[in-house]
């Protein structure tokens, strides 16, 4: 899971750094495997308008430029010599001045701007691509900002380039942690610092338009929700505060519909999909397949169907595989100007595996097979509906919400004194409610226990040592005593090296031992520094 610290500040600021935050996320569980700045260091660069754009009078790609950096150049409009393809009057782009420092070269140092002269014209700085930034690969030509950046700002700030990319290595059962909100939710419990919880007004239809939906399978899907959305404008331009967000996740944006469905799947965990809705036949059936059917997916691959996958099909046939991806037969063209979107509830159970057989993955499918909130599904339906509004037009249908079978969130119980000794340190009951109610649990309360019920987006909580885990999640790994195993040393009438590893583990265990697995494999240099092996087996 990669994402921005500055779009999970946003949900959650705790006062703490950058380091200080990845530090507490690490010792919480949720591994932070890499992080590193948006962007390099440079300086010096600022937001300028090309006023004018003239040919080189001694070279065929160059131009002489004259551009507007407003406050910066009180004489009036700097001259700079540029050869970009798109160097064109009235589009804003970034501007090094003399004196500023681009990103450091190949040699580590930083490329200071001074006044040069190109073909015997002089120019007093440099106008920048994206390469030339070290923000992408592209060097087509000059990064191109909206026509409304302000001049003369720098650009770090316009781009809000000092942020900080995190990439969480997470374990299966951590699936709640696959969205900023959901990180937001950890480091909110975690530090105590309140969690801005965002609200969604439901869209007010003004259309009539319903595609009917029928669940037929509800051991596949639980629940599905969905509404037409008539009038779209699919040609518009993505925003670039949804652009840029979705590359600092690690998606590049595809199309306007499927960059906002992309955006909500990461802010809130919620995959979804956008059919056309000309493409419909009659009513949405969720079904499992039926043997020897077939559908071409959005990748252009075509799967052979059994009964143990599940699909969204019409009268027509398979329109999409169930909880993985959309069909290319309903897919969304540039033309299209009606739309159906929707998003559902499909048990983990009942995805799990059904895109390996196929050789692929989808971040859907990943989400899925861990398990998704089924409760919250109108509420992000709401929210991808006014995406969809704002950016692209159009006239929102009725909300038609199915519910076949929502999944059971039985209670857990957690003993105050079992947790104590599975963790190896004093706690109070009251220590416990505190973890309790910052990590959102619900919970009654007794002489030494709490019965606890799982909230909808906590699929991992099902038996008293999950909650355990939490516990000292919450109060600290650091918090734990360093306390030697104590034990008597009696003579052994049997040699060591006869006796059983599992008798070894009975006696080990009532001590307070507790067995640990390591991997295989490690590396060679903590194989000889750690066991002091010198001549490790490499493979």
């Amino acid at each position: 899971m990669q994402f921005p610290e500055s779009w999970l500040r946003e949900f959650c600021n705790p006062p703490i750094s950058t380091d200080q935050l990845a530090d507490l996320l690490t010792m919480a569980g949720l591994e932070v495997e890499e992080m590193h700045p948006v962007a390099p260091p440079f300086s010096g660069i600022v937001v300028a308008e090309i006023l004018e754009a003239v040919q080189h009078p001694n070279a065929d790609k160059l131009r002489v430029c004259k551009v507007d950096v407003g406050a910066l150049s009180p004489d009036g409009p700097l001259q700079i010599v540029c050869g970009a393809p798109n160097a064109r009057v009235g589009i804003r782009v970034p501007l090094a001045m003399v004196g500023a420092e681009l990103p450091p070269g190949d040699d580590g140092k930083p490329f200071k701007i001074g006044v040069g002269k190109l073909r015997g014209v002089d120019s007093f700085g440099m106008l920048c691509s994206a390469r030339e930034l070290k923000l992408s690969e592209d060097h087509g030509g000059l990064l191109e900002l909206p026509v409304d950046t302000p001049l003369g700002v720098d650009i770090r700030d316009v781009l809000k380039l000092d942020d900080t990319l995190f990439t969480l290595k997470l374990t299966p059962n951590l699936a709640h942690n696959l969205s900023v909100l959901g990180i937001a939710r950890e480091v909110s419990a975690l530090t105590g610092t309140p969690l801005n919880l965002p609200t969604f007004t439901p869209v007010k239809p003004t259309s009539h338009a319903q595609v009917p939906v029928r669940i037929e399978a509800p051991d596949l899907c639980g629940r599905w929700a969905g509404r037409v959305v008539k009038g779209v404008d699919t040609q518009v331009a993505t925003p670039a505060w949804i652009v840029d967000r979705l590359a600092r996740c690690g998606q590049r944006s595809v199309s306007p519909l499927v960059d906002i469905s992309n955006y909500v799947m990461f802010e809130l965990g919620r995959p979804s999909h956008i059919f056309d809705h000309a493409k419909i036949h009659d009513e949405l059936v969720i079904r499992w397949a039926k043997p020897g059917e077939t559908l071409k997916l959005l990748n252009g691959n075509t799967v052979t169907l059994d009964e143990k996958v599940g699909v969204v099909a019409d009268s027509a046939g398979p329109e999409s595989l169930a909880g993985i991806m959309g069909g290319d037969a309903s897919a969304v063209p540039d033309t299209t100007s009606d739309v159906f979107v929707e998003a559902a509830f499909w048990w983990p159970v009942a995805v799990a595996g059904r895109s390996r057989r196929s050789n692929f993955s989808t971040h859907a499918g990943h989400r899925f097979e861990r398990g998704a909130d089924a409760v919250t599904i109108p509420e992000h339906l709401e929210r991808i509906t006014q995406l969809i509004l704002d950016i692209c037009g159009g006239q929102a249908g009725p909300l038609n919400d199915v519910v076949a079978r929502l999944p059971a969130r039985p209670p857990v119980t957690l003993r105050v004194a079992r947790a104590a000794k599975v963790i190896g340190m004093p706690l109070t009951q009251q220590e416990c409610a505190g973890v309790m109610k910052r990590l959102g649990l619900a919970y009654t309360e007794t002489e030494g226990a709490f019965r606890v019920t799982p909230p909808s987006w906590r699929f991992d909580l099902q038996i008293e040592e999950d909650l355990i885990e939490e516990v000292i999640r919450v109060v600290g790994f650091g918090k734990l005593p360093d306390t030697p195993p104590i034990a008597s040393v009696t003579a052994r009438v049997r040699r060591e090296a006869s006796r059983s590893s599992h008798a070894v583990r009975r006696v080990v265990a009532p001590l307070d031992y507790q067995e640990t697995i390591n991997f295989s494999f490690v590396d060679a240099r903590w194989e000889h520094e750690l066991a002091g092996n010198a001549a490790p087996i490499e493979v």
